[in-house]
């Protein structure tokens, strides 16, 4: 525990909650030391709700805009040019997929989207060991070579989330009660974050009203940039009830993923969460970001505070989505079920698991 840590309490679980809004520009004192008020702010928003939202986190003016409307521009293009794209030509599960191609809950969403990571050289087949199928999923990203800004507006973006992401992530230790560089090993080397162009359409017979299905997400930490059409819904633990996440211009809205919950026997939860589709005629755009380690690395339990341990609820047991401490061997499982088609093509071993 460092000596910036705020006194830690674990008060009963609130009936009535909101998305809580923390401004970045708060998390650190003038002498770079954390703000004992933000790290008791992010906590409670991270146990009681699991959702949050963040601004003044150091976008450029009109990069938020310019983003919006490089990826509009982009999926308003016709079918076949995005389609020369398709992530079934990539055994990285990169690219370009149609609306409904997608799956949560076995169900299609009604989005299109790109999906991409850091550029890197593929590993070798002959170099993959058995247990660390996940390198698979490590290689190039598809981007339209006569539109040169998608892929810089894009990875201009993902390189202030990973900034964006690491930082919270040393708040969020130091809020319950570790070290700023407790997971700092893990990321190391070469991170494996994941990042979408995601485009929303209303209307989709077989969806229905799913924009994407209930679910919680398999990383860190996500960090989502949504437009302001709205329709993102989240339910916390031990709560019936969806709460809307209503779009802020420009704000960042932050929840966790499994890899948190297991280290942390459930204080931190992957929060469920949905998308309803927009009305028929209406986009709705976002920016997924999921800060990630690398693909090897595997994530042990912390110890927690006494204080907080007792409220820790314990990892989420279902057999149908087991959660895993390899980071890899889980985000492998989560695009082998997203995208099956992909799978079946290149990985049909994977769906015999």
């Amino acid at each position: 525990m460092t000596s910036d840590t705020a006194t830690l309490t674990a008060p009963a679980d609130t009936a009535e909650l909101e998305i809580p809004v923390l401004s970045l520009a708060r998390m650190r004192r003038e002498d770079g030391s954390f703000n004992p008020e933000f790290l008791d702010e992010l906590r409670h928003a991270a146990h009681h709700v699991g959702f949050f939202q963040i601004v003044d986190y150091g976008a450029a003016e009109g990069q938020v805009d310019e983003l919006f409307q490089v990826s509009a521009d982009f999926f308003a293009r016709p079918e076949q040019e995005k389609l020369a794209l398709h992530n079934q030509n990539s055994p990285h599960y990169r690219g370009y997929s149609s609306v409904g191609a997608e799956r949560t809950q076995g169900r299609p969403d009604s989005r299109e989207q790109i999906d991409f990571s850091p550029e890197r050289a593929p590993v070798p087949a002959e170099q993959i060991q058995p247990g660390e199928d996940y390198w698979v999923l490590q290689g190039p990203n598809q981007w339209p070579a006569d539109m040169p800004q998608l892929e810089r507006t894009a990875m201009e973006w993902t390189a202030l989330m990973d900034r964006v992401g690491e930082d919270l992530l040393k708040a969020l230790s130091v809020a319950i009660g570790l070290d700023e560089d407790h997971f700092a090993e893990a990321f190391t080397g070469n991170r494996a974050w994941m990042a979408k162009l995601a485009h929303y359409v209303g209307g989709v017979k077989e969806a229905g009203t799913q924009g994407v299905g209930l679910h919680a997400d398999y990383g860190f930490i996500t960090l989502l940039l949504q437009d302001q059409v709205g329709g993102l819904e989240v339910r916390p633990y031990g709560q019936d009830k969806w709460l809307p996440v209503e779009p802020i211009h420009g704000a960042l809205v932050v929840n966790l993923g499994e890899m948190l919950e297991v280290a942390t026997n459930g204080y931190l939860m992957a929060t469920i969460h949905r998308v309803i589709a927009p009305d028929q005629g209406v986009d709705r755009y976002a920016v997924p970001f999921f800060y990630s380690p690398r693909l090897d690395a595997v994530i042990e339990p912390v110890e927690l505070p006494a204080e907080l341990a007792a409220a820790a609820r314990g990892a989420s047991d279902d057999p149908e989505n087991p959660m895993l401490s390899s980071f890899g061997a889980n985000m492998l499982k989560g695009f082998a079920r997203a995208h099956p088609k992909v799978t079946e093509k290149f990985h049909p071993q994977l769906l015999a698991r």
